[in-house]
């Protein structure tokens, strides 16, 4: 759903973009309740809407969260991955705090066995 701002109360299953403030937001799709803020930016979260369904990406880890929940946004279905340890969550906290260290003009080149996972994923 397209918005300025988002509701005091967002509803289940709604991915709710306002373009304005150039940011999406949902109930985390685990079912926990807890509201999901994903900021758009080119070392952030990119949105795609094709007309009739959206995509996000990369994943959503809701590493902050009880849950933990881990998934894709794509093509206005969810599609859910794996759990992270807790050290691959402190390297990807780690990774993600250096590229919005480095801005926009120099994102952090993508690692090969990242971009095989991705190649996978799209296949399937």
């Amino acid at each position: 759903m397209f918005t300025e701002t988002f509701p005091s109360t967002m509803d289940t299953g709604v991915l709710y973009v306002s373009v304005p403030y150039r940011t999406c937001g949902h109930l985390c799709c685990c079912g926990c309740g807890q509201e999901v803020v994903t900021p758009l930016s080119p070392v952030q979260w990119s949105f795609t809407y094709d007309g009739e369904s959206a995509s996000l990406a990369p994943s959503i880890g809701n590493w902050s969260l009880t849950c933990q929940s881990h998934y894709w946004i794509r093509n206005g279905h969810v599609r859910w991955s794996r759990r992270y340890s807790p050290a691959e969550i402190d390297q990807n906290r780690d990774r993600d705090r250096r590229l919005l260290a480095q801005g926009p003009e120099t994102p952090e080149p993508t690692q090969p066995s990242r971009l095989r996972r991705l190649l996978q994923f799209w296949r399937s």
